[in-house]
């Protein structure tokens, strides 16, 4: 009995060991885990999360709201030119060819500063261009609003364009940057949208502002209504100039630059007033470090570079001037870092594709904007053509070679035959609903575009832009020409955009800004080389315009069919 019981109790003593052995086994599991799970929490995360961590909120909306103006700003600087023609065809004694120099000069200013702000957006970053392109630009549009003559016009809204290159490629990138994946093809959509607003806008103004006839003078200056519709097109500029100055740097390109601690206050402010906490409450404490080891070397060698020379000065006191070292080496690093960035474009894996994005983008714009642009023209001698003649089954046919003989009179113009140009209310409501056509457009756009992809989306809009270039030579009455430019200006302006959106997703963010602004330069060459064919074109016959136009947007469609899908893509 005594042994049993002794052996009783040394079991059930020997379970005690066993039984804390297990408790603390179980315990040491227990504080892994919430280690893991902390450093889990704790471990760098990339820009999508910490993007989509931050949420969208009042701080999206608020900066949706504040980029209307600028973008607003960019149409207007690109298509006003196009509604004074009719009214200042008298006054600067404009030509056909002259008329579509006009249109084209500001794209000629926009294809020389292409190369230069894509390399100060990404390198500088894209808020301190944003802000001051806008409000440089208020400068150049006032020169506009004072020129006497043709000349003076051209060379103002040369510079015009110059300037706002930037502003108008940097936006893009800007919201884009702003936005996770799962807004952001709807955000770039939204933009268009923001331009067909622009462009709704621009007739309104015109309608209030251009049949005035006004005509005065300032300081021996003359002044017409048409100089008065350029100078309040100052109003967008100043407004986005001015909002967007309340906003951030993007975020993204401070990770793309190694600035995360940047980067995170941002993202902490972001989701700060999209969640009404306080910033502490983010949960992302650590972003990735998104600078490839190549840069860095290239940084760490400039920084021993620029080093070793600031140690030298010293020492050369005696005999060399100790600030010129620098001086003449900043410019160098300056230029090396404007090469390095160009060269990833012409080498595989970005050569093939960034040539097609250009092709596309030439295409579409060749034909959008050569459209777009000698839109209000026509519009106005169809007006002009009905009141004349008193009927209203003008086909485009007649309208074209109404208004090629009429400019034609204008310059052999004598003290009996006056020149004379009749604009009335009625010449820019057509423009209107066809803005109105193209913001249904967008919106529809925005909807069908995260189901079908951008790529489609472009094809699709192509084809039928190509579509209704033909059908503009059958077009037998007002109304029909105006359903058909209608369609095509709405389908067009949407591929343009989608063009952009492929073009953010496709390629990483140092390289961003960089292509959209090349792709862009391609374009505006096409918008140059429409606007000088298709007067050519119109005193050759009524067929080839419409030809010219058809090509190109077919052509456009066929190559967007070999772009590489960009559904749901993850930023790089």
């Amino acid at each position: 009995m005594e042994k049993k019981e002794a052996s009783n109790k040394t079991s059930a003593g020997g379970n005690v060991p066993g039984m804390q052995l297990n408790r603390t086994l179980t315990d040491l599991n227990i504080n892994s885990e919430k280690q893991t799970e902390a450093s889990s929490k704790d471990a760098p995360v990339d820009f999508e999360t910490a993007m989509n961590v931050a949420g969208f909120g009042t701080f999206n909306i608020l900066l949706l709201i504040s980029a209307l103006p600028a973008a607003m700003a960019t149409v207007l600087e690109t298509s006003v030119v196009s509604y004074i023609l009719p009214s200042a065809e008298c006054d600067l004694k404009l030509t056909l060819i002259d008329k579509g120099l006009l249109n084209g000069i500001t794209y000629v200013g926009m294809i020389t500063s292409a190369i230069l702000w894509g390399y100060v957006a990404d390198t500088k970053g894209r808020k301190k261009l944003l802000i001051t392109g806008y409000l440089t630009n208020i400068i150049s549009i006032l020169g506009a609003a004072c020129s006497q003559n043709v000349i003076q016009l051209m060379v103002f809204k040369f510079i015009s364009g110059f300037i706002m290159c930037g502003p108008f490629a940097v936006l893009m990138s800007y919201l884009s940057e702003l936005h996770g994946k799962k807004y952001r093809s709807r955000i770039v959509m939204l933009l268009g949208l923001m331009f067909s607003l622009g462009n709704i806008l621009l007739p309104v103004v015109a309608l209030g502002v251009l049949p005035s006839h006004w005509d005065f003078q300032i300081l021996g200056l003359q002044f017409h209504s048409w100089q008065i519709f350029l100078a309040l097109s100052t109003i967008p500029c100043l407004l986005g100039g001015a909002l967007l100055s309340f906003f951030p740097e993007s975020p993204k390109f401070l990770m793309s630059q190694g600035r995360n601690a940047e980067a995170l206050r941002i993202f902490q402010r972001i989701y700060a007033m999209n969640n009404r906490k306080p910033r502490e409450d983010y949960p992302i404490k650590e972003l990735i470090n998104e600078q490839s080891s190549s840069e860095k070397t290239s940084d760490d060698a400039s920084t021993v570079s620029i080093a070793t020379i600031e140690e030298s000065i010293p020492k050369e006191k005696e005999t060399v001037k100790p600030k010129l070292p620098i001086k003449e080496k900043k410019p160098k690093l300056s230029l090396r870092q404007g090469l390095q960035q160009l060269r990833p474009l012409l080498r595989k894996p970005y050569l093939g594709l960034s040539l097609q994005v250009y092709l596309i983008n030439f295409a579409i714009l060749l034909g959008q904007n050569t459209l777009r642009l000698w839109m209000p023209q026509m519009f106005a001698s169809i007006e002009e053509y009905e009141q004349r003649h008193g009927t209203e089954d003008a086909t485009m046919c007649t309208i074209l070679e109404y208004s090629v003989n009429k400019t034609q009179s204008q310059i052999t113009q004598t003290a009996i035959n006056k020149c004379e140009v009749i604009i009335t209310a009625a010449s820019y409501t057509n423009n209107i609903t066809v803005a109105i056509t193209s913001c249904v457009g967008y919106l529809l756009a925005g909807f069908v575009i995260n189901r079908i992809g951008s790529k489609m989306l472009l094809a699709i809009c192509s084809i039928i832009a190509g579509l209704c270039a033909i059908g503009l030579y059958f077009s037998i009455s007002a109304l029909s020409t105006l359903i058909i430019i209608s369609v095509s200006v709405s389908v067009g302006s949407i591929s343009a955009m989608s063009v952009i959106s492929s073009s953010v997703d496709l390629f990483p963010t140092s390289l961003r800004t960089m292509i959209v602004s090349l792709a862009m330069m391609f374009g505006r060459t096409g918008s140059i080389l429409g606007n000088i064919l298709f007067p050519i074109f119109m005193s050759l016959g009524c067929i080839p315009p419409f030809i010219m136009l058809a090509f190109v947007m077919f052509s456009a469609g066929i190559m967007s069919a070999f772009l590489p899908s960009t559904r749901k893509t993850v930023l790089k």
